[in-house]
């Protein structure tokens, strides 16, 4: 039965490469109670689902937006809203859902809404009624709320034209897919405390490490599952999933990475719903690694050869043989393979006594200039050797060679009897010979087949092991590779502490610091990021002109606090971020024909949800308030929407061209007065991105206007508007009064500068572990007398302890060597070295492996005092290893004495 959400597996144990498999789709139910919406997902490929209760309607609405589902169910108790009409969605609440699945198929149910759902479930799928769905529910409690629509579209976390993508930032370009979703996911969802906390951890650990890590192999929960539950599971994702149970057994026996991967049960818990104790994973793990490997075929393994003959086209034997061969070992099928090799060998026997005195005989009647008349040739699309060529029949018969088997030949014919054509021919013998090899192709086909499923069979008790295992290192995986691409952009871990439940206003004791703070799409590396302190224990009102950075401000703002919730780093010099119960953040709205509504009844509608929901525990950031009507009351509704938050006491900020709202009578006790900073250069006023105390009046609207194209009369004309406009309405400025009071300097409608602005920013075995052992010593050595030269010439400034670390086969450097200058030793298989110096191990090294021959190459590494050290020791270890007896590959660049950087020859490029 194949449909979208349980994909069509039917055959795939057969196939010899990796599958391509489509995401499953889950059945979604939506219903409404007293504490808010629920969101029900049903995956029938992992017999799981999830009740999340108490959403808001901007969070159903995000998470409608970003799933694809198979199925949509809205509940009847949708159909009555909160003013108690049961026309859905006309008024407040439910317009924002409505608008989201208004025109989209969906069907309504009744009764209680899990237990209907998993019955409709049950029925799509034709699923018995006995069948269980495990709860992998996670609860809300002590967590913050899922991110808004208006947030996670503004930070780019959901794909939004124009804005930054805050994941893409996060990740480096190779660790898309699974990792890169699991960071989407956390970021909608940010975690509680606890698992945060554990997240934050192992990142601090992973920054620190100096051994090398595993390559991580990534599959699908949803596709293991159904591959095994179907019994379907080929050779190759039977080898994957022993990789995914060996790396996590390589980790565990690793003291630096073991600390790593008990910090990550907890988050991968919460992802599976799945509870397993360090020590059980363990040994399920080895177990099972195991039984994988005691039937799988790994690769070194050389009984199972493609059977070959002087005579017959080795393509037919590699068709006939390769689906089968090289999946299992052979001590399980080992007389399927005997009665395979017998008939191939009858098969060449036959071939070579019927067909070869014919080939030997036109050859020796062929003419000189002529073509061969004849051949054994493979005719693919009939799995069949023939001869091919003009029968010759001679003038007279004399028993000379050749002319029995011209008698046996007989026309070539297909499997439905008719003749393949007029050259094709065969004898009797021969066609015998190739059923008979068929037919034991065909069984040793099917035991392969038996033996694949059968592992299938026995590993599905296994299923909850193997899915804790893959969501473990795809957690690993994206960790690791968020904290290199953190330490390549200069990010760090922040401090994050939980906010006290019982937080009120009088206690007023959450606050944020970032020091430094920079927009997360900018790289600091590149010297172009205005870097910023934000110190954050109130609301702040933020102005500043156009152009002048307050929305930057906000998105970044937004972003390090969620990226800090969620225990990751954040781009700023250093950050103090409790953890708050929702971080909520309106940028400026559009207006929406289809709803009939204008940008700013959008935007009330969003900003009432932020108001209704935000605490003294929430984190609430508005750009440009109540832009979108008069200018009169969008300043007084706006003014009462500040008092608001001021009172509920939550940290935020709240960006404004609305400067009449200083002359009100507002009545604040917790919000402060920043600005985005401008100067005047050359006559001409400018914005300097940077945040300070203070109001600016100067919106830069004209210079706006004119850097924008508009025409000089028309800015003309409204300079002088605006004179006429403040000569006619001139009144005394006054500040609205709050607690402490803020001072701040107003001069020409410039903000007076701070007197100091932050500016600163498994080994291998044998003779080839013999040789790495002897290279890793004899490099240690040398470059231990160098450096403690080096130091006694004060060419550096202390002396460095040399510590030469291996990366093996399908592993990788740790995070630690980013951005830090290194030499490397390449071993091949072939014992020839090659020497270079980076600073970019990583990415030397994956150029290196992408090379042919040099996937499962060993790497040595030692991290040096500075890229002019690299380069000393580079030169020194290609003249100096020759002649302890070793073979390099790019000798030729050590003829630069100083510090080797000629360009690499074309027979040493070409060698690696």
């Amino acid at each position: 039965h194949a449909h979208p959400g349980s994909p069509y597996v039917f055959g795939l144990a057969e196939v010899d490469h990796d599958l391509e498999f489509p995401d499953p789709m889950p059945v979604v139910g939506i219903s409404r109670s007293a504490k808010g919406y629920c969101l029900i997902s049903v995956l029938e490929t992992m017999k799981t689902y999830s009740a999340e209760e108490g959403l808001t309607e901007e969070a159903i609405v995000t998470k409608l937006r970003i799933c694809r589902y198979h199925h949509l169910y809205l509940h009847s108790s949708l159909r009555n809203n909160s003013s108690g009409t049961s026309r859905w969605g006309e008024f407040g609440e439910g317009g924002l859902l409505w608008g989201e699945c208004n025109g989209k198929s969906f069907d309504w149910f009744d009764g209680s809404p899990i237990d209907e759902l998993l019955c409709k479930v049950r029925e799509i799928y034709g699923l018995d009624e006995k069948t269980s769905f495990r709860n992998v529910t996670i609860s809300l409690e002590g967590r913050p709320q899922p991110l808004y629509l208006g947030t996670a579209t503004q930070i780019g976390v959901i794909p939004t034209e124009g804005i930054p993508s805050l994941p893409k930032m996060l990740l480096p370009p190779n660790c898309a897919g699974l990792p890169s979703m699991y960071i989407r996911d956390l970021l909608l969802n940010p975690p509680s405390f606890d698992v945060a906390s554990a997240i934050q951890e192992a990142c601090r650990l992973m920054c620190s490490i100096t051994c090398s890590i595993p390559e991580f192999t990534c599959i699908p929960s949803a596709k293991l599952v159904k591959l095994l539950e179907s019994k379907e599971v080929n050779h190759i994702e039977f080898c994957r999933i022993k990789n995914v149970l060996d790396e996590i057994m390589l980790m565990n026996g690793n003291t630096e990475l073991s600390a790593i991967q008990n910090k990550l049960l907890e988050p991968a818990s919460v992802v599976t719903g799945l509870k397993v104790d360090a020590d059980i994973l363990i040994k399920e793990c080895r177990f099972i690694s195991k039984h994988i490997g005691e039937v799988i075929s790994l690769a070194g393994e050389s009984d199972q050869a493609i059977t070959s003959s002087e005579y017959i086209p080795k393509e037919f034997f590699n068709d006939m043989e390769s689906s089968w061969k090289g999946r299992v070992k052979r001590v399980h099928a080992e007389e399927e393979f005997a009665n395979v090799d017998v008939a191939a060998q009858a098969l060449s026997t036959a071939v070579t006594e019927d067909f070869l005195p014919i080939i030997v005989r036109v050859k020796a009647v062929m003419s000189s200039h002529g073509s061969s008349k004849g051949e054994i040739s493979y005719a693919k699309e009939h799995g069949a050797v023939w001869f091919k060529g003009r029968r010759l029949t001679p003038t007279v018969w004399a028993n000379t060679p050749g002319e029995e088997q011209i008698k046996q030949l007989k026309p070539a014919i297909d499997s439905k009897g008719r003749r393949v054509g007029e050259e094709w021919f065969t004898t009797t013998k021969v066609e015998n010979a190739l059923a008979r090899y068929h037919e034991a192709c065909d069984n040793a086909k099917c035991k392969v087949l038996e033996l694949l499923r059968g592992l299938s069979s026995e590993l599905q008790d296994k299923i909850n092991i193997l899915v804790f295992c893959s969501t473990l290192l795809i957690i690993t995986k994206a960790l690791f590779g968020h904290v290199s691409e953190g330490l390549r952009r200069g990010w760090v871990l922040p401090a994050i502490y939980p906010l006290s439940k019982d937080y009120s206003m009088e206690e007023s004791s959450s606050e944020m610091d970032l020091l430094r703070l920079f927009p997360y799409w900018l790289d600091t590396n590149q010297g172009n990021a205005i870097l910023n302190d934000v110190n954050m224990r109130s609301l702040f009102i933020l102005t500043g002109p156009n152009g002048g950075g307050k929305s930057s401000m906000l998105r970044s703002v937004c972003a390090a606090a969620l990226l800090g919730v969620c225990g990751l780093m954040v781009p700023a010099a250093s950050a103090v971020i409790p953890h708050f119960d929702s971080i909520m953040l309106h940028m400026k709205a559009y207006d929406s024909p289809a709803d009939g509504k204008s940008s700013f009844q959008i935007e009330m509608s969003e900003i009432r949800s932020l108001v209704s929901r935000a605490t003294g525990r929430s984190l609430v950031l508005i750009d440009e308030i109540c832009r979108g009507t008069e200018t009169a009351k969008g300043t007084c509704i706006a003014g009462s929407i500040i008092e608001r938050l001021d009172d509920v006491g939550c940290l935020g900020i709240v960006s404004t061209h609305l400067h009449g709202i200083f002359d009100l009578p507002l009545s604040l006790n917790n919000t402060d007065f920043k600005a985005m900073g401008a100067e005047v250069v050359n006559g001409c006023i400018q914005p300097t991105w940077r945040l300070m105390d203070g109001i600016c009046r100067e919106s830069l609207a004209f210079q706006t206007a004119r850097k924008e194209g508009m025409p000089d009369l028309i800015i003309k004309r409204a300079e002088e508007l605006y004179l006429t406009m403040s000569r006619s309405n001139k009144q005394t400025s006054s500040t609205a009064h709050h607690g402490p009071s803020v001072g701040y300097s107003n001069v020409n409608g410039l903000v007076g500068m701070p007197d100091s602005l932050g500016n600163m920013f498994e080994p291998p075995s044998g003779t080839f572990g013999l040789l790495r052992k002897d290279v890793e010593s004899i490099v240690t050595a040398i470059c231990k007398d160098k450096l403690l030269d080096l130091y006694n010439k004060r060419s550096i400034s202390e002396l460095v302890e040399v510590v030469c670390v291996t990366v093996g086969a399908r592993e990788q450097p740790p995070p630690s060597t980013v951005g830090r200058s290194s030499i490397y030793i390449i071993i091949r298989r072939d014992n020839k070295l090659y020497v270079g110096q980076t600073d970019d191990l990583v990415g030397r090294l994956g150029a290196h492996r992408s090379k042919e021959g040099m996937q499962d190459a060993t790497i040595l590494y030692i991290v040096v005092p500075g890229k002019s050290v690299a380069c000393q020791l580079e030169t020194l270890l290609i003249n100096q290893l020759p002649s302890k007896g070793f073979k390099l590959i790019n000798k030729a660049d050590g003829k630069h004495r100083n510090f080797g950087m000629s360009v690499t020859s074309g027979e040493a490029m070409a060698a690696h």
